[in-house]
């Protein structure tokens, strides 16, 4: 792990001075993923903005995100922090849509709130000259496709894509972040209560990241059975309904 960050903390801080930008910044949503980016970023140095964005947040989510930005600004210097209350802004749009009963509108209004979140972490990027870090892990970004397009996908730099999540959780027990953190269930946050991301997914993340690697040794369905075919076909589902996520976007290409 000592390894792992160092690296990390390496490639962000060349990734900058390259771009020639003045600093990061990252939201810090009280889970892990982002409590370990945000923690790699200030192990660089450079100034670290971390903006914490509640939208009709659950109390514990921005409990456990105070607390580690706390833990940030007393470790280092370079930290520095900002709240912006998105509640009246999303309250506002929710005014202005027309009503539906569409069985959607819950899951698309959870993926605005992921894109109001984007456009503050991009106002003050380009505010201050930083970049926006994303927290996006390998299995969410690369497996299941479990993020917004555009939300919590819509990000300059992407340092923890190539770790799995049980690899995220070995980093954060590493980098010492709090045990509030490493203990809570992933959640996305982005209902305003505290579904966990296993509830959405209908497994776990340890088992997807089994489906993930038998699917890359060449395996099928047809050979697992009980709960394991069950998750090998979970995963399957989500990485095909979710490749637009994760190719980049098609080009008509004209013939001259």
């Amino acid at each position: 792990m000592e390894n792992i960050a160092s690296q990390i903390v390496h490639w962000i801080k060349t990734y900058a001075e390259n771009a020639r930008v003045k600093g990061l910044v990252i939201g810090v949503s009280g889970g892990v993923d982002s409590a370990v980016v945000s923690t790699l970023c200030a192990r660089t140095g450079l100034p670290t903005l971390c903006l914490e964005m509640p939208i009709h947040q659950a109390e514990s989510h921005v409990s456990r995100a105070q607390e580690h930005i706390a833990f940030l600004k007393a470790h280092y210097p370079n930290v520095s922090d900002l709240r912006t209350d998105l509640t009246p802004v999303f309250d506002q749009f929710v005014a202005q849509i027309p009503p539906t009963d569409k069985s959607t509108y819950e899951m698309a209004l959870a993926n605005t709130r992921a894109r109001l979140r984007m456009t503050t972490l991009y106002y003050f990027a380009g505010l201050e000259g930083y970049i926006v870090v994303g927290t996006g892990n390998k299995i969410e970004d690369f497996g299941v496709g479990f993020f917004t397009k555009y939300g919590d996908g819509g990000v300059d730099i992407s340092p923890i894509a190539d770790l799995m999540k049980s690899e995220v959780y070995q980093l954060g027990k590493y980098l010492q972040i709090p045990q509030s953190i490493l203990k809570a269930k992933p959640s996305d946050g982005l209902f305003g209560d505290d579904r966990s991301d296993e509830d959405q997914l209908k497994a776990s993340y340890d088992e997807l990241e089994w489906a993930m690697l038998q699917t890359e040794q060449g395996k099928k369905a047809d050979d697992f059975g009980g709960r394991e075919r069950e998750v090998f076909e979970i995963y399957t589902r989500l990485n095909r309904a979710n490749q637009h996520k994760m190719q980049p976007i098609p080009i008509c290409k004209i013939s001259r």
